[in-house]
């Protein structure tokens, strides 16, 4: 474990270190505050570049290219609101994916397989236990985003999303969200409108180095990564646990999100 993850800065092999429960006490601090938390060199930085520099030609020749109109519910209509609702605005995303049976001797599997890490990530979320999916596409990505290409505003479907970032673009990408702009009894949808319109001074961005895990709950607070410019793509992992084990996505899903069916 100690090749690829940084144990002295994230002591997650010592779950019974004043260390441990430090770093613990320091991720539900900051996510309860900010809504996420960041592990700044959680891998080490040269081997996220070179990981990003090696898949490089398989995101090239072997990756499927997913792009797509949408707006932030990723839904054609959404009850109570006209069609033409600002909140309801519509944007383009893309970008490109390598899914998991594609990254299978890559280190993104074995930080995504690491017990110490799911152990680590279900005390900070206080959850009894969480596990990888079965699914052989969507348990882990590499996504990339080349110049022009953008993940556009969202909401998320899950309560959470983990992200290894493997490399900076040389300009743009920028991650942007708005804490909890809605919450559970306040769809909140003028507020949505002033977001998308520009008009939110809580909006925040922040960029983070590569070799850097983030942990975000993203369900009520939307978020977007800016269009990419230059050369250099940016190239970032998404590593998606659940509850129970066995998790899959539908044939529908897996044809939607990767372009086949595994």
């Amino acid at each position: 474990m100690s090749g690829f993850v940084n144990l002295g800065r994230y002591p997650l092999d010592r779950p019974q270190s004043r260390s441990y429960a430090r770093l613990v006490q320091r991720c539900k601090s900051e996510l309860t505050r900010d809504g996420l938390f960041n592990l700044p060199g959680f891998i080490h930085p040269e081997t996220a570049q070179a990981e990003a520099q090696r898949l490089a030609p398989r995101m090239a020749n072997s990756s499927f290219t997913h792009a797509r109109r949408h707006n932030i519910y990723f839904k054609k209509a959404v009850e109570g609101l006209a069609d033409d609702h600002p909140a309801l605005t519509v944007f383009k995303t893309s970008h490109n994916t390598l899914c998991a049976d594609q990254l299978q001797d890559s280190p993104v599997a074995y930080v995504y397989n690491m017990p110490q890490l799911q152990r680590f990530l279900a005390t900070v979320m206080d959850k009894p236990a969480l596990f990888p999916m079965a699914d052989p596409l969507a348990a882990f990505n590499v996504m990339s985003y080349a110049e022009g290409q953008a993940l556009n505003w969202h909401f998320d479907r899950s309560e959470f999303t983990v992200t290894l970032l493997l490399q900076e673009p040389q300009a743009g990408g920028v991650f942007e969200y708005r804490t909890d702009l809605r919450s559970a009894k306040d769809p909140n949808y003028d507020g949505v409108a002033r977001l998308l319109a520009g008009k939110d001074p809580q909006k925040i961005q922040m960029q983070v180095a590569p070799g850097t895990l983030n942990v975000f709950r993203g369900v009520n607070t939307p978020h977007r990564v800016t269009p990419v410019k230059g050369a250099q793509a940016r190239m970032i992992a998404v590593l998606t646990y659940y509850e129970a084990p066995g998790a899959r996505f539908s044939e529908t899903e897996q044809l939607g999100f990767y372009g086949r069916i595994a």
